[in-house]
């Protein structure tokens, strides 16, 4: 269940430091977001001239053109000047190199510092869900790590538009701090401790992005994009509680707040991406004309693989690593997004 956050009222309480590692359009957003919410926040991006581009001009034109940034916001290209003396991290990198970013960060990280899991993705080769990568990898309890996750299409919130989202950790004491650090009064955190759930839904929506993505770019229309999403949530349920999350998180914000919002809008890289394979692009060139990650075009593999260990069927998760990646002709998708028995509904 989730938890109404409002934003601090405490003005004794020390400015917190934040760092957000991540030059993209969510990692800025997101330190933009600390910002206006009264936090210091350093960026770490590996570009000059986007760091510097960030510090000076308040700007990150690559990821955000036309946004103002606050002037809360730094960045530099040093990763341990960025975490000295933080109170959380934001880790805002690929899902898929977390680990090899995170782990030599170790001794960089306080004693008491928090880390935000602001990725969705599951691991390859181990299927972990982004919050126990970022634990691993860092070496700290999981009480320590929070995700945030809920409709949050970066350029709507860099641009101040009204959204809620999801704060998830297994301490409440860990989900409020992050919650102070991000309310707003565009910027609404409701708290959360069922981690399992929120990630899943994070990670499992951007497959069903993509799906609806190709079917729209093969000219189908909202009837087909309706199903998708009703049946792709489903399918996200149906994994979450064979991991032992609560049924209750799937309806709410980070279950189908996220999958409509990243199914419809023309923001969601996932989705644009999907558009471009049911039009005809190869991979290779879907993923350079949407310029920027598309999480699941990776995940989806580990999705499956979980999917498969645990027994769960996901009839359009399946369908969709057998379009990106084992060559099924886009054609051939519409019949297999909904290739399960006939059978009730709930079922």
């Amino acid at each position: 269940m989730t938890a109404d956050v409002m934003p601090p009222e405490d003005a004794s309480r020390h400015t917190l430091r934040a760092a957000v590692l991540g030059a993209g359009s969510w990692g800025t957003t997101f330190a933009a977001v600390m910002a206006d919410a009264g936090c210091t926040v350093t960026v770490w991006g590996r570009d000059e001239k986007t760091c510097r581009q960030i510090t000076e001009d308040h700007r990150n034109e690559g990821y955000l053109p036309g946004v103002e940034l606050p002037a809360g916001v730094t960045a530099t290209t040093d990763v341990r000047a960025a975490l000295a003396g933080a109170d959380i991290v934001a880790v805002a990198v690929p899902s898929q190199v977390a680990r090899r970013t995170l782990e030599p960060l170790r001794d960089a990280i306080g004693p008491s510092t928090v880390a935000v899991s602001l990725m969705k993705g599951v691991e390859l080769s181990t299927d972990r869900r982004m919050s126990e990568v970022v634990a691993e990898a860092l070496a700290i309890p999981q009480d320590r790590v929070a995700v945030v996750s809920g409709p949050n299409l970066a350029r709507e919130i860099a641009r101040r538009q009204p959204t809620a989202t999801v704060i998830a950790s297994t301490s409440d004491a860990t989900a409020q701090l992050v919650a102070r650090a991000c309310a707003s009064s565009y910027f609404r955190p409701y708290t959360n401790r069922d981690v399992v759930g929120v990630e899943l839904c994070g990670a499992v929506k951007n497959v069903i992005a993509l799906a609806v993505g190709i079917s729209q770019g093969r000219g189908l229309g909202y009837n087909t994009m309706a199903t998708v999403i009703t049946r792709g949530l489903v399918e996200i349920t149906r994994l979450g509680l064979a991991l032992g999350a609560d049924a209750d998180t799937f309806p709410g914000l980070a279950g189908m707040g996220d999958l409509m919002a990243t199914c419809a809008s023309p923001d969601s890289r996932n989705h644009t991406l999907g558009g471009h394979i049911g039009r005809g692009m190869s991979l290779d060139e879907a993923i350079a004309a949407t310029g920027g990650t598309a999480e699941g075009v990776k995940s989806c593999r580990s999705v499956l693989e979980l999917a498969t260990s645990l027994g769960v069927e996901m009839p359009i998760t399946h369908a969709v690593v057998r379009v990106l990646h084992e060559g099924l002709p886009v054609d051939q998708l519409a019949p297999l997004l909904l290739a399960r028995p006939h059978k009730a509904e709930g079922a």
